[in-house]
Parts: structure tokens; C-alpha cells; sequence
């Protein structure tokens, strides 16, 4: 009885609110929609998407998310972009270009959702319980074809293995650490571009990327630690990998020559608004 009425306690301490909602500790917060008809991604208008981010980002990529929270009409908007991402089809042929620039937009514009949820507040940390409770990369997730996909899921099982480093460039979890967002949403026939704009940009930044020629240092964000393996199987391949996005000269030579000492730059977990 006295366990049974403890466990009880238990389940009910760990219940939570979440954006006006009761969510029981771990249990999953559904975005989209379960439909019947997919679509090719190929065939996904990412238009909606696109006006948010361009009214709501700015340039460094910081999101005004207490404007956007108290317009109901663009939260409307944005919910019924995550329902039109709902009717696209992972199993449908597909361009990658489109399959690319779907995945990056779905993953932030859930993030950007997952924020709303909770703002005020001052980090995606303060939702992303470890043990118990929820959180928001895992319990998160997004209707993509009949089927939810979490935040961890999209990055680590789906566009990570689209063999396309860039994309730890592009896709931001609502942190200043992060790459900026850009304030366009990526689109098929210039996702590469945008994709290669992204990464100088993250480089370009001395929160990212710094190298002192006197000494002879790098410092890397984090992000090129936590996912070394995708862009080279140990520091040389990685340093030569990320060359030519690096912004100068001197740099370049010496990720190339891998002659410098390499250190990891302090993340920044604080939320990336306005």
C-alpha cells in the first residue's frame, strides 16, 4: 500500500506543464498531423516558413520570439506550416537537395515551436531533462509522414546520414552557441548556396572560430567536437575538411598544415533572442 501510494506520489510530482498543457514526465508532445496522403518533399512549399523568418530573425540570426508569441495569427501560421510538413512522405522519391533543405527547416521551425511553448525563458537547457521530465529534443516530435520524429531523431538518424557536414551549420537549437538562423527558409534549387553561406558565416564568427598566428592556435566551437566523426576520422582530416570555410589566409594554411594547437571554444547555451 505504502509503495503503491509512494510510486502515486511520484508520477504526480513529476507532472508538468507545457505550453498550457499537462504532460506527464518523458511522455511525447505532438506537432503536425497524423495523415493519409503524403507527399514528396520535392512538393513541399516552404513559403509560410520563410515570411515568419524573415519578419521574426535578424541578420546574426537572433529570434524576436516575444513579438512572435503575442501575434496569434503567425503562431496560427507557424502551426499550420508543421501540419503542412506533416503530409510529405520520407519514403518518396525525392531530390536530396529538397530532402536537405525539408529536414533543416522542419528541425528548426520545431525548435523555434518547442521555445513558444515555454517563453519566457532563458535556454533550451531548461527543458531538456536528462533523467526524468520532459524534454524537449526527445519529446518533441513532429508527424512526417504518419510517423513522429523528435528533434534527435531528424538530426541523428536522418540528416546526419545524408553524409553533408554543412548541416551542423544550418540547423539551431536555439542557442547563441548555435549557428545563426538564417532568416530564410532553406529551399531545393539554393540550399547549397545557403548552405555554404551558413558555414563561412559560423566560421566567421570568433564565438565559433578563432586562431591566434603568434601562437599558432585553434579554438573551435564545440559542435566540432561533439560530431568530429562527420567531418573526418581524426584532426588532420577534420582541419582540412573545414579549410576552406575558414576566414583568412593564415588560417587556412594552418588547418591544412595541421601544424597548430587545437582547443574547443566555451558553448553557449543562452537562447538566441532578440
Amino acid at each position: 500500500m505504502i509503495h503503491t501510494l509512494s510510486k502515486t506520489l511520484a508520477a504526480a510530482l513529476f507532472v508538468t506543464l507545457v505550453g498550457g498543457f499537462s504532460v506527464h514526465a518523458g511522455s511525447p508532445v505532438f506537432v503536425g498531423t497524423q495523415v493519409s496522403s503524403h507527399l514528396s518533399m520535392d512538393r513541399i512549399d516552404h513559403s509560410r516558413w520563410d515570411s515568419l523568418l524573415r519578419k521574426y530573425v535578424d541578420t546574426n540570426g537572433r529570434v524576436n520570439y516575444k513579438a512572435l508569441k503575442a501575434s496569434s495569427s503567425d503562431v496560427q501560421m507557424l502551426n499550420q506550416y508543421l501540419r503542412q510538413l506533416s503530409v510529405a512522405s520520407p519514403s518518396a522519391p525525392a531530390s536530396t537537395d529538397a530532402t536537405l533543405a525539408f529536414w533543416i527547416n522542419a528541425y528548426n521551425a520545431v525548435t523555434v515551436h518547442g521555445i513558444l511553448r515555454e517563453y519566457p525563458t532563458t535556454s533550451i537547457r531548461n527543458h531538456t531533462a536528462k533523467l526524468w521530465g520532459y524534454n524537449l529534443w526527445k519529446d518533441l516530435q513532429l508527424y512526417v509522414g504518419g510517423k513522429p520524429y523528435s528533434l534527435e531523431q531528424i538530426e541523428h538518424e536522418v540528416l546526419r546520414k545524408m553524409d553533408e557536414p554543412r548541416i551542423h551549420f544550418a540547423i539551431v537549437c536555439a542557442s547563441i552557441g548555435c549557428p545563426r538562423l538564417l532568416n530564410e527558409a532553406y529551399v531545393a534549387d539554393r540550399v547549397q548556396q545557403q548552405l555554404e553561406l551558413n558555414t563561412k558565416d559560423f566560421f566567421a564568427r570568433t564565438q565559433n572560430f578563432q586562431y591566434d598566428e603568434g601562437q599558432n592556435r585553434i579554438q573551435l566551437s564545440a559542435i566540432l567536437s561533439w560530431f568530429a566523426e562527420d567531418f573526418g576520422r581524426n584532426q588532420a582530416a577534420v582541419l582540412q575538411r573545414i579549410a576552406p570555410w575558414l576566414p583568412s589566409d593564415a588560417a587556412r594554411n594552418a588547418a591544412l598544415q595541421n601544424t597548430a594547437t587545437v582547443s574547443y571554444l566555451q558553448y553557449d547555451w543562452n537562447l538566441n533572442a532578440q
